[in-house]
């Protein structure tokens, strides 16, 4: 079994950490170079910033907060949030982020993924896809969850990995802030149809979620979540601790 991998995800909106139920209802928590530097030190094995209004606002992501969190952290650090073009790619690789994730701009540009993996190489290149089921089928979303695209999401996401998508973020609006565990049903459907990493995001409620994830779904690389860990509700070592107790293989402490 491949070492597992454990990541905070700071949503950042106007320069504050958020968090929300279904991608709705967003309620202020912190600040993103505080938990940022929290996480760096305290267990995490990388770190997750998404600026989530940056593509349905139409703007370019705040890079002047996102220089602060990278000078802070000394974990690799994903960034995502209104790239749309290679310019964006270049600038938040600048500001110190090792990977960069798109959304919204890859579904608007497919495109931009071959492009940036033959630049950057496919290990930068991260597709982050929000899924909901609708009618019994998993559909994509894009601008934050608030827009359906029309797309099937298991044929967007293997097209992705063929244009040299080099790890995919699975993001379920479904269980998004729900707290009643990972959309397994979804990610095995994905590490099916994919080889390379996949990372599963929305739903996580305690330990027991990583657990359980990480047992049914040994394909799955990664556990992400947020509110969790902002709250201090699961303690990353701790977390840890159990899974190593659980024989599922973590990253020690640094």
């Amino acid at each position: 079994m491949i070492t597992k991998r454990i990541i905070p995800c700071l949503d950042v909106r106007n320069g504050r950490v958020v968090k929300g139920v279904n991608f709705e209802g967003l309620a202020d928590v912190s600040s993103p170079v505080e938990l940022g530097k929290f996480y760096s030190e305290h267990g995490a094995d990388e770190l997750v910033f998404y600026d989530i209004t940056a593509s349905s606002e139409g703007r370019g992501l705040f890079t002047d907060i996102l220089r602060e969190v990278a000078s802070q952290i000394f974990i690799p650090l994903t960034v995502g949030g209104g790239i749309n073009t290679l310019g964006d790619f270049d600038r938040v690789l600048k500001c110190g982020a090792d990977k960069v994730s798109v959304n919204s701009g890859a579904i608007q540009t497919p495109n931009l993924i071959s492009e940036a993996a033959k630049k950057y190489g496919d290990q930068c290149v991260v597709l982050s896809v929000d899924v909901k089921r609708v009618n019994g089928q998993f559909m994509v979303f894009a601008k934050g969850g608030r827009e359906n695209t029309g797309m099937e999401a298991l044929s967007w996401i293997k097209r992705c990995e063929k244009m040299g998508a080099g790890e995919i973020v699975v993001n379920s609006i479904d269980t998004d802030g729900v707290k009643k565990g990972f959309d397994l049903e979804l990610l095995a459907a994905i590490c099916d149809i994919v080889s390379v990493p996949v990372i599963a995001s929305g739903g996580a409620g305690g330990i027991g979620d990583f657990v359980e994830l990480f047992q049914a779904l040994p394909k799955v690389d990664a556990g992400l979540a947020a509110s969790i860990f902002h709250f201090g509700e699961v303690k990353i070592p701790v977390l840890k601790k159990t899974l190593a107790e659980n024989h599922i293989i973590v990253r020690r402490e640094r």
